[in-house]
């Protein structure tokens, strides 16, 4: 359930998106402000381009998405312990492809403490 505070957010960030969405429609050139992927960019990507290809969630195209689905592995839900496993192997190979440095021996020290962990 969303809090109000969210709910304002959320608002204040359609507004925003619709009026960008008008201004380039009228051909202004409004730049990106994000350095993130778009949707539409992340659609395009292969299911072996994620950590859990199969619910294609924490793409892994370049080392800040590698550092950002070592932050987040404790926050995929509905996931086994078997996915989880193979993700994180998938994690590793891509955190060294980059060179991003993965302390962490497994993805079980990940989950203390975390949303899904004890």
């Amino acid at each position: 359930m969303a809090t109000t505070k969210q709910k304002e957010a959320a608002r204040h960030n359609l507004g925003k998106a619709r009026k960008v969405q008008s201004q380039r429609a009228h051909g202004h050139d409004v730049p990106k402000r994000s350095q993130g992927m778009s949707t539409a960019e992340q659609n395009r990507l292969p299911d072996s381009a994620f950590a859990f290809p199969d619910e294609r969630k924490e793409p892994l195209s370049d080392a800040a998405h590698a550092r950002n689905a070592i932050a987040r592995f404790d926050q995929v839900e509905g996931v086994s312990d078997s996915e989880r496993d193979a993700a994180w192997r998938r994690i590793r190979a891509a955190a060294k492809k980059f060179g991003v440095e993965v302390h962490e021996r497994g993805w079980r020290q990940l989950m203390r403490g975390g949303k899904t962990g004890s």
